[in-house]
């Protein structure tokens, strides 16, 4: 038995009702329990024994979401903060629920695509060095890069204090004033692509998260915009690397 929780919180957790909504549907006798129909929001429900549906359709109450998030600059990638706006706090009412975190995390001033789960195992195996996953980003810079700079960072890129990174991969996307260059790191350190480029005396002018493995960021995902997928389908993506997912 699972732990009970009010009916219409339950329903606006599940991404497609928001919590004004559900009392709209219980309020015309839309929704029941146990095949008795619901006239009060409050109303108490165990989502893994209760038979709850909407309409006479019934609903499987997801346990775990996963969301893509295209993170604005200014929002710290965080649970609470107290001070700065989260990534949580942005979150849209219908997908919002308890336990909800960003998987790894982005500077504050980097944009880009994240993962927003309640899913802790799916986070760990996301995040693990172990698992190899490559992150890419789009580093805007204040100048050119050189061939020697692109052999430093699949040698593995060696910071001040004696840390080395795992193999890299960095390539110039243009060469304009401010050139435009692509990073791929399988790790997260804090500040690591900005640090990784200073050590080759370049500073990063702007960054962007545009890939996580084969999860990709495109145009239709837009800032403080959200998409949902399953885990069947972020698993593939992720990790297969088979396919582009398009929001």
């Amino acid at each position: 038995m699972g732990e009970k929780q009010r009916l219409d919180k339950l329903l606006s957790s599940q991404g497609t009702w928001s919590r004004s909504d559900v009392k709209k549907l219980i309020g015309k006798g839309k929704v029941s329990v146990n095949h008795e129909p619901i006239t009060k929001a409050d109303h108490k429900v165990d989502s893994e024994k209760d038979i709850i549906a909407v309409d006479g359709r019934e609903i499987v109450c997801k346990q775990y979401i996963y969301l893509l998030m295209d993170k604005p600059s200014g929002v710290v990638c965080a649970v609470s903060d107290k001070t700065d706006k989260t990534v949580i706090d942005i979150i849209p009412e219908q997908y919002q629920r308890k336990g909800l975190f960003p998987v790894g995390r982005l500077d504050k001033d980097t944009e880009g695509l994240l993962i927003i789960t309640n899913d802790g195992d799916f986070a760990h195996k996301v995040t693990s060095p172990k698992t190899n996953l490559y992150k890419t980003y789009q580093a805007v810079i204040d100048s050119s890069i050189s061939e020697e700079d692109i052999q430093a960072f699949e040698n593995g890129i060696v910071f001040k204090d004696g840390t080395k990174c795992r193999k890299a991969f960095l390539r110039q996307l243009d060469n304009n004033n401010n050139p435009l260059v692509e990073v791929r790191i399988c790790e997260g350190m804090f500040h690591q692509v900005k640090k990784m480029l200073l050590t080759r005396g370049k500073k990063v002018l702007h960054l962007k998260r545009t890939a996580i493995g084969g999860l990709t960021l495109d145009g239709s995902l837009n800032k403080r915009k959200f998409a949902e997928i399953d885990y069947l389908a972020i698993n593939d993506i992720l990790f297969d690397n088979l396919y582009e997912i398009h929001c």
